[in-house]
């Protein structure tokens, strides 16, 4: 006997220039509130093919939160109790390896953190405050979810749309953009791409037990890593090549439903 779906076939939290999901039909609003306060705004929930999906914008529909003020564990744990069980990132970074151009889509299958001062992990507070409990020593060697890595590459070529497979990604501070220096430092790190909200997200997401997996949206080449190493990049180029890469986005996700 089959079991049933669960109440929410897929999350997808959206970063920089991806504030909705204009396929979802039949949307509903949610304002959950969770032990770690609000989220960065409502969860839009509806239909896409036939499946249940919630959207949460990770800076807010107005792209109000920056990357250090996020509330990754109430957006997590909102997404959570929704009734979440996998969880798709969309992340929008800058590309160092040559293979991560503009308007590429990646699929990362590793990461460093050199973010500070975020809460990192649901091990804060006290257990009687509702936050706190068991100290978690997650296993973190693979840092998104294997088996979802690979239904989303295989949902992206049965639509069709390239992705590049695997390399590491680099979470950053922000808000401000790398120095030239700093992704020196990355690349010679091993980092392919780098952002400034893969971390906590992923780690939270492990902590939680969501199966999470990153689908990068190369938006410019991070500082000195393109054609042009004294090119400016601007937030409207930035736009520009997300809404030009996330073309795509879409039909994977239905494809990674219809899977």
């Amino acid at each position: 006997m089959s079991q049933p779906h669960p109440a929410i076939d897929l999350a997808v939290i959206g970063g920089t220039g991806v504030y909705a999901l204009a396929e979802l039909a039949d949307v509903r609003t949610e304002l959950p509130g969770t032990p770690y306060g609000a989220p960065s705004g409502p969860l839009r929930i509806g239909a896409l093919g036939g499946r249940r999906v919630a959207f949460l914008a990770r800076h807010g529909e107005r792209h109000s939160v920056p990357p250090h003020r996020i509330n990754y564990r109430a957006n997590l744990a909102a997404l959570q109790q929704a009734g979440a069980t996998r969880v798709l990132a969309l992340n929008t970074v800058g590309g160092i390896a040559p293979a991560y151009a503009p308007r590429v889509l990646g699929c990362p299958d590793q990461l460093i953190d050199y973010t500070w001062g975020r809460i990192s992990t649901l091990c804060e507070g006290d257990a009687e405050d509702g936050r706190g409990g068991a100290v978690l020593h997650v296993d973190f060697g693979e840092p998104y979810t294997p088996s979802l890595r690979a239904q989303l590459l295989a949902a992206a070529a049965h639509a069709g749309v390239a992705v590049v497979d695997g390399g590491c990604y680099g979470a950053t501070q922000g808000p401000r953009l790398e120095t030239r220096a700093e992704i020196a430092r990355l690349r010679r790190d091993g980092c392919d791409l780098v952002g400034m909200t893969g971390m906590p997200e992923a780690g939270l997401a492990r902590e939680l037990g969501l199966d999470y997996a990153c689908l990068a949206i190369v938006a410019n080449w991070a500082a000195g890593a393109g054609p042009d190493p004294d090119a400016t990049i601007t937030f409207d180029e930035v736009l520009g090549n997300v809404a030009a890469a996330s073309a795509g986005v879409s039909r994977i996700i239905a494809a990674l439903l219809a899977g």
